[in-house]
């Protein structure tokens, strides 16, 4: 059981980024799967994340700017990171919790790096001019 995430880099403000987060040996379709990030000096933090069924959770900080993805086909998950800024420069994982078919996240989910119990090795994301 693996989740790989790539696509991180060095990228101006005001830039953009796609992460890809891969599961291998297991399939995603009964997973929530999250985004996560730990900056230097900072606790990690839930950036967002997807239920099996389709629904969405952003830590505020994100909202408007990042969109998350996934295509059970492919066994893939995406963070689409826009108008990036310095204060996203982190470390950033994916994860994956089995929630089960079709489950929705409860009004107000924030994505606790807690409630997730797989992970994979991060990929860094630096924002500098």
């Amino acid at each position: 059981v693996q989740l790989q995430a790539s696509g991180g880099g060095l990228v101006q403000p005001g830039g953009s980024l796609r992460l890809s987060c891969r599961a291998s040996e297991f399939s995603l379709d009964y997973y929530a799967i999250g985004w996560f990030r730990r900056a230097p000096g900072k606790e990690r933090e839930g950036v967002a994340c997807i239920s099996s069924d389709g629904s969405v959770a952003y830590v505020d900080s994100v909202k408007g700017r990042f969109t998350i993805s996934r295509d059970n086909a492919r066994n893939m998950a995406y963070l689409q990171m826009n108008n990036l800024n310095p204060e996203d420069t982190a470390q950033y994982y994916c994860a994956a919790h089995r929630i089960g078919f079709d489950v929705s996240f409860y009004s107000g989910y924030r994505c606790p790096p807690t409630d997730f119990d797989l992970w994979g090795p991060g990929t860094q994301v630096t924002v500098s001019s």
